[in-house]
Formats: C-alpha cells, sequence, structure tokens
C-alpha cells in the first residue's frame, strides 16, 4: 500500500512547513488582487492543525482528514477556511476508516475533495482559482495511475500538473472571489489560492515520494 497514516501525517506537518515558508509569497499574490491575508491565513490555519497533532496522530487517515478540515473551517478567514476545509472534510469522508491508502484511495479523495471545492466555490477551470490547479492535477494523477505508473511517478506528475495550472492563472481575469471585483486588472497576476493548492499537493509529492 502506498501511504500510511504515518506518511499522511508526514504530509499535514510537510504542507504547514511549507505554508509558513511561503507565507509572505502567499500573501503578496493574494495583495494584488484580493485582501492581502491568504498567506497569513493558511499559515495561522496549519499552526492551528499542528496544536491538533498529539490528538490525532493515533487516528485513522478519515478522522486525521476530516479533523484537519474543521480546524481549518474554524481558523481560517476569507474563502481559504470554507474552501481547503472542504477539501479536506470531503477526502476524509472518502478514507474513513482507513489505516493506510491505495493508489485508488487517494485517487477517490482527491476526487472527493476537488468536486466539494467545486461545489463550495461555485467555481470552474477558467475562473482564475484554485479549481485551476487541482483539476489537472487530479486528471495528470488519475491517467498515470490507470497507465501503471508508480505511486511517487504518478504524484510528481499530479504535482507537475497543479504547478502548470497554477501558472495557467496569470493572464486569466477572474470570475470568482474577491479577485472578480478587478474585472480585467485581475489579468497578469498568479492566483493565491491555485499557488497554496499546488505548495499543499507538491508537499504530498515530496512526503509520499518513498512510500510504495
Amino acid at each position: 500500500m502506498p501511504v500510511s497514516r504515518d506518511d499522511v501525517l508526514a504530509w499535514i506537518t510537510a504542507i504547514a512547513n511549507v505554508l509558513a515558508e511561503n507565507k509572505n509569497y502567499l500573501t503578496e499574490l493574494d495583495a494584488a488582487i484580493g485582501d492581502a491575508d491568504h498567506g497569513a491565513n493558511m499559515d495561522r490555519g496549519f499552526k492551528a492543525v499542528m496544536n491538533k497533532m498529539p490528538e490525532i496522530q493515533d487516528k485513522d487517515i478519515g478522522t486525521i482528514f476530516k479533523t484537519v478540515g474543521m480546524t481549518l473551517l474554524s481558523t481560517v478567514g476569507g474563502a481559504g477556511g470554507p474552501l481547503y476545509g472542504t477539501l479536506f472534510l470531503q477526502a476524509g469522508m472518502k478514507t474513513a476508516g482507513k489505516m493506510e491508502l491505495s493508489s485508488e484511495d487517494w485517487a477517490e479523495a482527491l476526487e472527493a475533495a476537488l468536486n466539494g471545492v467545486i461545489m463550495r466555490g461555485k467555481a470552474e477551470v477558467g475562473d482564475k482559482t484554485m479549481v485551476d490547479a487541482l483539476t489537472p492535477a487530479l486528471a495528470a494523477y488519475k491517467k498515470a495511475i490507470s497507465e501503471g505508473q508508480a505511486f511517487h511517478l504518478a504524484m510528481e506528475q499530479c504535482a507537475e500538473a497543479a504547478r502548470k495550472g497554477m501558472e495557467s492563472t496569470i493572464p486569466l481575469v477572474a470570475r470568482k472571489g474577491r479577485a472578480s471585483y478587478l474585472g480585467e486588472r485581475s489579468a497578469g497576476h498568479q492566483d493565491p489560492g491555485a499557488t497554496s493548492s499546488y505548495l499543499i499537493l507538491n508537499a504530498a509529492a515530496q512526503a509520499w515520494k518513498n512510500s510504495h
């Protein structure tokens, strides 16, 4: 099985670290087209998640994801809280009771997470949101798995597709969220939500490199 509970906990820790490192970068991106708080909000949310670690490290993966989701909902301001909270809650529902995840389990969890975000934010590809990073990431991962590629390679392709999706938001005019108020002036800026989504998926690819 590719991903153990300990691997999941390592990923959550890696997310907290990478968001702390990129807090100012995400805030700069958000300053251009939003409220200039995405970096601080996400960092605060995952610091709160890290405080919950002692409570969840002996739980199943579904419970871990649900706890992350509930914590983000209650601590992250702006659109990030509801969207990332939903992402982890939906992943948690798909992985309820599991102590390890197969490559197919992860595909189902990621798909449920993306669908939850789409439902919650009413966004689609091209709207200049995190959906622009998550959608190609899921497609790339599922394609790699269907071709029988090794899990760590599928995860690398997932992260790379998220990076390209993130970069694809630069020329777009925002149609959702705070950035949409800027109209044409939102073009030329990378979406902060797509950027944090890439950072989170890339953290998974790095944390799970040695999963078999």
